[in-house]
Order: C-alpha cells, then structure tokens, then sequence
C-alpha cells in the first residue's frame, strides 16, 4: 500500500501506512495481533492480541515452556549460559527463570507500565473485565481467520498444501470446534472435565489431540484421565494422538513414554510428524522428572537437518549421523566482483 501496488486478495491485515490512510485513521486503530507457531525443530502456539496499553497472551501448550532446546538459538553463548544458569539453580526467583517453566495458559500484561511482561495480570480480579473481553476478541479472531495452526503442521502438508485458503474455509467451523476444546484449559478442572471426556471419545482425531494437550494443560488433576490416555497411547489410529497422549502421561509420571513414542518414530515416514514428535521427545528430557530416550541409529526413517538437530541432542552428538541429509556436493563458481 505504500508504493501504491494493489494489495493481493489472499493476504491478510489492514495497511497502516499509504494512500487512504490518514493520520486521523491510524490514531482510531489500538488493536494487534501476534502469532509464534514454530523455530526449526522447536514448536509452539501462542496468539496475542494487544488493545490499548493492555497485551493478552494465550499459550495453548503452557507445558512447551519457552526455552525448550533450539539448535541455532544454543548456538549462541548468551543462551548456552541462560540454560547453565538455570541448571545451576541460580536464577530461582527472578524472571529470567521463568523461560524454564511452564507458563500460564493465558497473560495479560499492562504494557505501560510493565513493558518487560513480567507480572502477569490474569488472576488479578480488578483486570477480570479486560481479560474476558481480550480473551473472547482472540477465540473470535482465530475462529474467522480460521486458524489452521489448530491442527498439526503434518496434517495441513498433507491435505492443505495445495490450497490453504480453501481448506480452512471448508473446516471453518471444525476449527472453531478446536477452539472450543483447548479453551477448555482456560476454566477449572471440574469445568472442563465433561468436554474433555467428549474430546477424548470423539470420532475425529483431532478433537482427541487437542483433548489429551488440555489434560497435559491441568497435569495431575486430570489424573482420572490415566486409564483412557493409556488405552488411547497404545492403539490410536492417529500417531501424533499417541504422542500427545505418551506426553500427558509422562508428564504426570503416570507412564514411561519410551515404548509409543519410539513406535510412531519407526513407522513414520513424514519429516513434519517425527520432527513434532521429537519436539515431545526433547520435552520431556529435559522436564521434571526427565526421561532418557535411547533411539537406534536407522529407527528414523525421514532424513531432515531437523531431524538430525534433535536426534543429536536427545542422544549424543554424531548419534544423527546415519539420519543426515546428504550435503550438497555441487560446486558453485565464485561470483566475479562488481564492477
């Protein structure tokens, strides 16, 4: 908009700079939206909206907490001494800890006068009012997008990749099913427990995902869920469905996740699924109580760096090595310089 080029119909967002803009329009608008899906092998999903001096924070795997392991970001020395730090013992009680933990499903910072986001407003009753109506503008905005982050990326490279813009309408109001089901994390245990039986017992494998990520959301208390979760683990249709719901349990301790975990890695042959299951895999190492995981050289069929990347920490260094894409042994001419 701001070289004059007419905008294409399938990108999103409203132009704030360009012709038709003027000032007194840009000043109306108090309103954004952030989104953090995945960094190479590391993946999240968080959304923010911020309005005015108020930003909201929804974290739908609060359990991923913000300093699981990423290759490049290790790489540097600030984060290698972040991570010894922690290890240390040495940043309990300061913010700097928090990058360690597992966050609040939801945050609501007054950015003017916390502009760092330390103190997380959401439990505070004066701010209730804002919070609901942050929280409903968000669940509004991701269900008319539709937001196709609700399902995993291995689901949308096969059946959305050749037309994302029509597969989320189509599934328009399925995603907004989603939604609904990990929002569910947002209430009391005792709230949430009736849908998430109806998730867990749902015909569509999705639902059950984002049903055993919610229990992942409560941890122990929702303990009763152990038994469907392991019959659910050892015989899902749906491989990532046994990997959230190994990860549940684990994550409470209530089973070791070695066993289905490792199955789904050996059969799968989708670089997206192994890379998202080793993502609960470096997880889970590197949580309380902390598990080891012994892969075979070879049981990992899709050759990725990614794959590789995460492979090397689980396991060892040089541990990926039979995994490792092949390099490009092409030879390039050296560009002649500029005139």
């Amino acid at each position: 908009n701001l070289c004059g080029i007419d905008i294409p119909k399938v990108m999103d967002g409203t132009p704030f700079m360009g012709p038709g803009i003027s000032k007194a329009d840009l000043e109306k608008r108090d309103e954004t939206f952030g989104i953090a899906d995945r960094f190479d092998e590391k993946y999240d999903l968080v959304r923010t909206l911020r309005k005015g001096k108020f930003k909201y924070m929804r974290s739908y795997q609060p359990f991923n907490f913000d300093g699981l392991m990423n290759v490049y970001r290790y790489k540097m020395a600030s984060y290698r001494e972040w991570f010894k730090l922690y290890k240390a013992g040495k940043l309990k009680g300061t913010p700097a800890e928090q990058f360690y933990l597992p966050r609040s499903p939801e945050a609501l910072y007054d950015i003017d006068a916390d502009p760092y986001e330390i103190k997380n407003l959401a439990g505070d009753p004066a701010h209730a009012k804002t919070l609901a109506d942050l929280r409903g503008r968000l669940a509004g905005w991701m269900k008319s997008m539709p937001d196709l982050s609700l399902f995993p990326e291995s689901e949308l490279i096969k059946n959305a990749w050749g037309n994302p813009v029509k597969f989320g309408q189509t599934n328009k109001a399925r995603i907004g099913e989603l939604v609904d089901i990990a929002d569910l994390s947002l209430g009391s245990f005792a709230k949430a427990q009736a849908g998430i039986t109806t998730a867990l017992d749902a015909d569509d494998p999705w639902k059950r995902y984002w049903g055993l990520i919610v229990c992942s959301c409560f941890g122990k208390a929702a303990k009763g869920f152990v038994t469907t979760a392991k019959a659910i683990a050892a015989k899902d249709s749906e491989p990532l469905v046994r990997v959230r719901a190994a990860e549940f349990l684990a994550l409470i301790g209530a089973q070791k996740p070695q066993a289905v975990i490792l199955d789904v890695l050996g059969k799968s042959d989708s670089i997206s699924e192994v890379v998202l299951a080793l993502n609960t895999v470096a997880l889970l190492k590197d949580s309380k109580p902390g598990y080891t995981f012994d892969i075979p050289k070879g049981l990992v069929k899709p050759r990725h760096r990614e794959i590789s990347n995460r492979l090397n920490y689980i396991c060892g260094p040089g541990s990926a090595t039979a995994d490792a894409p092949k390099k490009n042994k092409k030879k390039w001419k050296k560009a002649k310089p500029a005139e």
